[in-house]
Parts: C-alpha cells; structure tokens; sequence
C-alpha cells in the first residue's frame, strides 16, 4: 500500500483521476488495517486480550472513519469508471481536477462526521454486562451487548440508517457497474471484453463483499449470533476487503504496476 501511494504521488503521468482515487483508497485501506490488525496481533503473541476504555473509543472512531472513507471512495471509483466508460467525452467536464478534490474532500469528511457519531454515542452507554469483548477488536455490536441500557436502541437506529444509506450507494454502484458492462458489451474485441470484464468483475466482488458481511455483522439478530460466526464476519469485512483492494484495483493497472516497479528498482540503486 506504502509503494502504491508513493507511485501515484511521485508520478507525474499518473496524475488521474482515477489514480488520485486510487491514492485515496490507500491510504484508507492502510489505515482501517492499521487500527485492528496490529493490536489483534500484539494481543495474541502476547497472550491477552487488554485494551483500555480509550484505546477502545479510540479504535471505534479510527475504524468507522477509515471504513466509512473506503466505502465513499468505492462508491465514487464506480461513478469515474462509468463516466470514463460510458461518457468518454464528458470525462473531463464531469471529473476535473476541483471536482475530484471537492468529491474527496466530501468522503472524508461524511466519515469523520459518522466516526465521530457513532464513536460518542456508543461510549455514552454504560456497560453493565462486564467489560470483555469477544472479539478481536472493540467492534459497536459487541460493545452492545455490554450495554443493558436502553438508549443503546438509539445506537441500533443509528447503524439501521447507516445500512440504509450504504445500501443506497452498493445500488448506485451495481447500477454503475450494470451500464459499463452494457458499454462493454458492445466492444467488438473479445480481449477487450475480457479485459474489461477481468477488471470490473473483482471490483463488484470485493464490494458485495464488504457490504454485506458489515450489514449483516451489524444488525443481524441475536439468537444467530455465536463467537466463531461473529470472529469470521468481522474478518470479512474489516480485513479481508483492505487487503484485497491493492491487488483487484492497482497491482492489476499495468501502468501502475511499471510505476511501482521503477520506484522499487530506484530504491535498489540507490542503496
């Protein structure tokens, strides 16, 4: 993720929008894996499961912020690709270089806003079932069911609008995704179909993948809930996707790849 940011920033051919999205995405991606993982694994080779009260605020707000900021990313990566696609011409009236840093801009910012509402208004609930999470990191549906208040409702109504919200951008995205196909379709070179078909097809993967493993994490019922199946839905969604994101929407980019090459062989002659 670290080359990938540092190739499309020193770039100068790489300076896209596509690229700068993919920029974004990154650094999103390596936060969101930067919040969970390396505590998870502190804790496991150290053999235990201790996190203070802050460190766990803490973790909740980094998590939805950077988890929140993909998604929005995701989202507008749909709409550049269908534009680019479907709109050729209009590419650069649609997505000038003012209106990429205002629709980044916006990503962050909507996920700071959630972050930092879910964030204050999970940890306004006092927890009265114990303070031990069976998870690998402090994760809202298992702070929940800490809580025997029942302001915690108030929480559960935040995460419905949420999923509601995220379902309504996983539609514009399929939708987006529905018209490229068309546009694909009616490329008379069966490579390139295939290229195309290789490239979106991933995409869509990963996405429903991360949408619907955290919805359904998130609001699932709890008499279907056990340890095992909530560990690998958490996985699902808030490793699985960030990881898979380099590889599906960069490494897979030939122009990319030469980029990333030549800053790792410059690397080397440097040294």
């Amino acid at each position: 993720m670290l080359k990938i940011k540092h190739a499309v920033a020193c770039g100068h051919h790489l300076h896209t929008p596509m690229f700068f999205f993919l920029l974004n995405l990154a650094l999103a991606d390596l936060g969101s894996i930067c919040t969970t993982v390396p505590k998870a694994m502190h804790n496991s080779l150290w053999n235990t499961r201790d996190i203070s009260y802050s460190a766990c605020a803490a973790q909740v707000f980094f998590f939805f912020f950077f988890m929140s900021a993909e998604f929005s990313l995701l989202t507008i990566m749909s709409y550049d690709r269908y534009v680019s696609i479907c709109k050729p011409l209009h590419y650069r009236t649609l997505l000038g270089s003012r209106a990429c840093a205002h629709m980044a801009a916006a990503a962050w910012a909507s996920a700071f806003l959630n972050a930092l509402l879910h964030t204050a208004n999970t940890f306004s609930l006092p927890l009265c079932h114990g303070n031990a999470l069976g998870q690998f990191f402090c994760e809202v549906p298992q702070i929940l069911k800490l809580s025997c208040s029942h302001s915690k409702l108030r929480e559960l109504g935040l995460l419905t609008i949420i999923a509601c919200l995220t379902s309504g951008c996983f539609v514009f995205i399929v939708f987006s995704y529905v018209q490229i196909f068309r546009a694909v379709l009616r490329i008379p070179s069966e490579q390139g179909r295939h290229k195309a078909f290789s490239t979106c097809l991933p995409h869509l993967a990963v996405v429903s993948l991360f949408v619907s493993t955290a919805i359904f994490a998130h609001l699932k019922p709890h008499s279907i809930s056990s340890p095992s199946l909530d560990l690998a839905l958490s996985v699902l969604y808030s490793v699985v996707p960030p990881a898979l994101n380099p590889l599906i929407y960069s490494l897979r980019n030939q122009e990319l790849k030469a980029a990333v090459w030549t800053l790792i062989t410059g690397c080397f002659q440097e040294q």
